[in-house]
């Protein structure tokens, strides 16, 4: 069905929609979509399947090949057509604008988007408190081969605008679960272990002799990073059945959460790759 064009000339309705959309937090979640800027992040977008609502872009603007592309095979309910010093006023990119934004339906919190391989690497991220190290991690997670990520406990949005910046479009192409609970993510575990065998969860801290390289990693694995200034929670570090961590040396008592999640993302496709 091809779909609707609206006009947008004021900051009209349909207007203050998109921009509370973009901006506030509980508006996302009580109409179930966010705001999405750049092309990266579109074009994963449209290759990973997610459902687009509506594109908006310039009336006056002339419009790129992509451009022109994106638009005549979307699926979109709407195209939203707005006056060039309103989408000015939306994109974060000042004069620079994207030509195309869109508004995304927010999926559906079910693990069952995770799949369950037989050399399955899920990462859970804690109470992260930081826009750009959720979205750097996310960043890592699809560059070495993560199949899924949960994120647990009060933390910064999932579909805030940066931190969809900071992953730059990689999130869409690795599923993403928002827990609603402790008990939710150990009742899951406890489901995937016996589905998995030798399915471990790692967990990550300083306080421990186990050094990331002398773990094994061969198995499926789970593994958990906690929050930026906490670290992971009693909670989780009691489901872990080891406990690691990344040699330091200097001054420094802890690295930045997403450097360290990357790190052990890198360890474990090493001996992965070599088979150890």
């Amino acid at each position: 069905m091809k779909p609707q064009t609206v006009k947008i000339h004021t900051k009209n309705n349909d207007y203050q929609h998109i921009e509370v959309i973009k901006n506030n937090r509980k508006k996302r979640s009580k109409y179930g979509e966010f705001f999405v800027e750049g092309a990266k992040s579109i074009n994963n977008i449209v290759a990973n399947g997610w459902k687009i609502n509506a594109f908006i872009y310039a009336m006056e603007q002339p419009l790129s090949d992509w451009a022109k592309d994106i638009l005549a095979t979307s699926k979109a309910t709407i195209h939203y057509e707005l006056k060039h010093e309103l989408m000015l006023d939306l994109s974060d990119k000042n004069e620079d604008y994207s030509e195309i934004l869109a508004l995304v339906e927010i999926p559906q919190d079910s693990y069952d988007r995770i799949p369950l391989k037989k050399d399955a690497l899920i990462v859970l991220f804690d109470r992260p408190s930081n826009h750009g190290n959720l979205g750097t991690l996310l960043r890592s997670c699809e560059g070495l081969g993560v199949d899924g990520v949960i994120l647990s406990g009060h933390g910064v949005d999932l579909y805030d605008v940066k931190t969809i910046r900071a992953s730059l479009g990689t999130m869409f192409s690795v599923p993403v679960v928002r827990a609603s609970s402790f008990q939710e993510v150990h009742e899951w575990i406890d489901n995937v272990k016996e589905q998995l065998q030798d399915f471990q969860v790692v967990g990550s801290t300083s306080a421990t002799d186990m050094m990331v390289d002398d773990a094994i990693f061969t198995h499926p694995t789970m593994l958990l990073v906690g929050n930026e200034t906490l670290g992971l929670s009693h909670n989780f570090t009691e489901l872990c059945d080891v406990m690691v961590k990344i040699p330091m040396y200097g001054r420094i008592t802890s690295f930045n959460v997403a450097c360290a999640a990357s790190m052990m993302l890198y360890e474990i496709d090493r001996q992965r790759r070599k088979g150890i």
